[in-house]
Formats: C-alpha cells, sequence, structure tokens
C-alpha cells in the first residue's frame, strides 16, 4: 500500500480510472447497464477504503476485481431468473481464476477506454443520448451533474441514460473497435459528440453562466486521449486543436462581473498562451497530412484570431478564405452566418449583410438568436441605428443565457431609446 494521499488525488485517480474499468468489465460480462452498477459500487469502496488504507499497488487491478465480484454476487442472487443464474453459473470464475483473469485485464494493451468511448458514441444513438452516455460512462460526470450542465431535471436526464444503454443492449452493438469499414463513420460521431460537449461547455446554452468549464475540460480530456490513442488520424488533431485554441479565451470572455465580452474588447494577455501554442503546433503537424476536414478548418480559422496582437490586425482576408473552404467542406447556415461577419470586415458591413440575408429564409436559424445577434452588429457598423437596436432586442428575446441576453440587452440600451 502506498501512503494515505488526499481526498482529491483519490478522486482524480478514480476518475481516471473509471472508464478504463468499466471497459474491462462489460467486456468480460457484456451487460453495460449492470456493469456500471457495480463499477459505481467498486468506486464507493475504492473512495471509503482508499482514504483510509492507502491506494493498492495495483488500484486499476483492484477496481476490477471487485467490480467483477459484484457482477457474480448479483447473478448469483438473482435466483427468481433461471437463465441469469445459469449464466452466472458459466461464466462465473473461481477467486484464483478472477485473479488471473484480472491480471489479464490489467495489462496496458487492455485499457477499453477508447472501446468505451466509441460505444457510447455509436450512430444508433441519437446526439443527445451519445452526449448523455459518454460523459457518465467515460467522463465519469454523476447523472446530477450532467442534468445541472443540460438544465434539465435528473430524472430526466436518468430516463435519457437508461434509454441509450438500453438501445445499445437490444442493437446488439458488440463491445469491439469498429472495423476499418465501421471506422470512418464511427469515428466521425465520437468526434461530433465531443465537440457538442465542448460547444455547450464553451457557450451554454441557456442558464446564468456563459460558460461551464468541467464541460469545456472534460472534452479536452476525452479529446486529447482520442487523439493519443489515434495519431494518425487529421480530424481528431484538428478537434483537440479547436477545442485548445477557443478555450485559451476563455478568461478574458467575461468581466469581473461574469457578464460577456466581445472577441473585439477582449484582453488578449489574458489568453492562455501555452493552449495557443500547443494548438497551433498540433495543427501545424496536421494540415497537409490528410484531406482537410471541417475541425482543422475551425481550428484554422481560431489560430488566425489567436495569433493576431488585435482585431484590426487580425488577417480578416485569410479568414474569409478559411471560411469558403468550410462552406465547401461541411455547408450550414451557421458557416454562413459566420463568413457573413468575416466578409463584413474585408468589404464592409452591406457586403456582410447581403451575405446574411440569404439566411433569412433558412428554417433553421428560428431557433437561434445568433443570425439577429450578427445582423445587429452589422447594421450598427453600417451605421443603421434603429435597425441595429430592432435585431439586438429580438435576438436578446430569442436567447435562453442570461450573460447573452444581458450582453445584447445592452447593445441595443447604447443605441438610444428609438
Amino acid at each position: 500500500m502506498s501512503i494515505i494521499p488526499p481526498t482529491s488525488s483519490v478522486e482524480d485517480l478514480l476518475r481516471e480510472l473509471a472508464p478504463q474499468v468499466l471497459g474491462a468489465v462489460v467486456r468480460r460480462h457484456g451487460d453495460f447497464d449492470a456493469s456500471e452498477d457495480a463499477v459505481q459500487e467498486a468506486l464507493l469502496a475504492a473512495v471509503v477504503q482508499w482514504r483510509e488504507e492507502g491506494v493498492p499497488e495495483d488500484p486499476r487491478g483492484w477496481l476490477i476485481r471487485v467490480a467483477s465480484r459484484r457482477m457474480i454476487d448479483q447473478f448469483r442472487s438473482e435466483g427468481a431468473r433461471r437463465r441469469r443464474e445459469e449464466l452466472a453459473a458459466v461464466r462465473a470464475p473461481t477467486d484464483s481464476q478472477l485473479a488471473r483473469a484480472v491480471d489479464d485485464d490489467v495489462a496496458p494493451d487492455h485499457d477499453d477506454t477508447l472501446t468505451l468511448l466509441f460505444l457510447c458514441c455509436h450512430p444508433v444513438l441519437t446526439p443527445a443520448s451519445a452526449i448523455a452516455l459518454t460523459l457518465r460512462a467515460v467522463g465519469g460526470l454523476t447523472t446530477g451533474e450532467i442534468a445541472k450542465a443540460f438544465l434539465v431535471p435528473e430524472a430526466t436526464m436518468a430516463q435519457r441514460i437508461s434509454r441509450a444503454k438500453q438501445r445499445i443492449k437490444t442493437s446488439g452493438i458488440p463491445f469491439q473497435m469498429p472495423t476499418d469499414d465501421e471506422r470512418g463513420e464511427r469515428l466521425d460521431a465520437v468526434l461530433h459528440v465531443l465537440y457538442l460537449i465542448f460547444n455547450e461547455g464553451y457557450t451554454a446554452t441557456a442558464g446564468t453562466a456563459l460558460s461551464r468549464a468541467d464541460l469545456t475540460s472534460e472534452a479536452i480530456r476525452l479529446a486529447r486521449m482520442l487523439h493519443e490513442s489515434v495519431p494518425n488520424e487529421a480530424e481528431a488533431a484538428g478537434l483537440l486543436a479547436l477545442m485548445l485554441l477557443t478555450d485559451a479565451r476563455r478568461a478574458a470572455r467575461t468581466d469581473a462581473d461574469g457578464w460577456l465580452v466581445s472577441l473585439a474588447e477582449q484582453r488578449r494577455d489574458l489568453w492562455d498562451r501555452a493552449r495557443i501554442e500547443e494548438g497551433v503546433a498540433l495543427l501545424t503537424r496536421t494540415l497537409g497530412t490528410a484531406p482537410v476536414g471541417l475541425y482543422q478548418l475551425q481550428a484554422a480559422i481560431a489560430a488566425v484570431h489567436d495569433e493576431a496582437p488585435g482585431t484590426e490586425e487580425t488577417d480578416w482576408p485569410q479568414i474569409v478564405a478559411l471560411y469558403e473552404v468550410l462552406e465547401q467542406v461541411a455547408p450550414g447556415p451557421m458557416v454562413t452566418l459566420n463568413r457573413a461577419a468575416a466578409v463584413a470586415m474585408v468589404h464592409g458591413p452591406r457586403a456582410g449583410l447581403a451575405l446574411l440575408g440569404t439566411l433569412d429564409g433558412d428554417e433553421r436559424m428560428t431557433q437561434t438568436h445568433r443570425l439577429e445577434a450578427v445582423r445587429g452588429h452589422l447594421l450598427e457598423l453600417a451605421g443603421d441605428v434603429n435597425g441595429a437596436r430592432e435585431a439586438y432586442q429580438k435576438a436578446a428575446k430569442m436567447t435562453a443565457s442570461v450573460p447573452e441576453r444581458h450582453y445584447l440587452t445592452l447593445k441595443a440600451a447604447h443605441l438610444g431609446a428609438g
């Protein structure tokens, strides 16, 4: 046994080991739901025992052993379910066999975390279900924490996670890495889920806080793990670079009272230079090694912003060019929206507004306040005070984010009473 560690060290270690242990137990027993319950019991036992007695020499093996025994006990106790009892009799090893199996699981090449991540992000699940399951099983967040992050009741989130696990079970998805033929689609799903988790953390869609550092940190941790596991996947590197380059601005995005500060008004000396350097280095190594993708292009745009001393010194023509390529690779209204803002910096606000007008009939933009927010900004630049104020007011009514609503309301107020 090691010396008794502080509580925070135990919790950090358990959070790191949880997905590895869950992967090992699921691989052996095949029941995702029951395996997760067993692992949670093992984690709780570890919290109590390790604080009192210290962390064992092989903490991962200890957790796998305890969770596996919980599974075996569960199989044996369900006497009313004959099939489960028979299955337990077939699968349940003796203590010596269990010890040997645990030794096998502890081998470095049996870390199932990545397999678990691919399972949680399987295309049979909706993005909302995949996000919840990933944060629960791989990220180690409690159901309550996930519910709080997405502003839904805990019971609702528990049902969502339960349905996701049931969908995996009924679909008969094997616990294994995808084949070469499946890999592209499955990797796209994983990247998309991590991207959504990061975006929700960086700019929360609702609530009193502009961002959720727990979600952005977890997304970066998982993206880093994914990149290390598939270092030759350019888009995995691109996604990690995008997250680092974007999150680098976090400290400057709000003022002392927690209110939103626009990119143009941010104190760039508060930006995290280490994260910017890491993101740029990742991007430099990645670009040109494979066909350019969605996340690499967004990371490239973020890098141009991060490397500029200020808004006026930003290479806006390069940003416009990158958005034009992005529209070809991954067309969508949000890409056009962002390109319009960049076009306004190069060719003037009226040019940006003309491009923005192409989105007025797009039903997808009725669900977001961002179209009216950008319209207000460009109308303000064009000198149309009344139009800008109306757009800002409309955008403020459409957002559920308190900091964004406050920012847009102030923008409208500063333009006068109308």
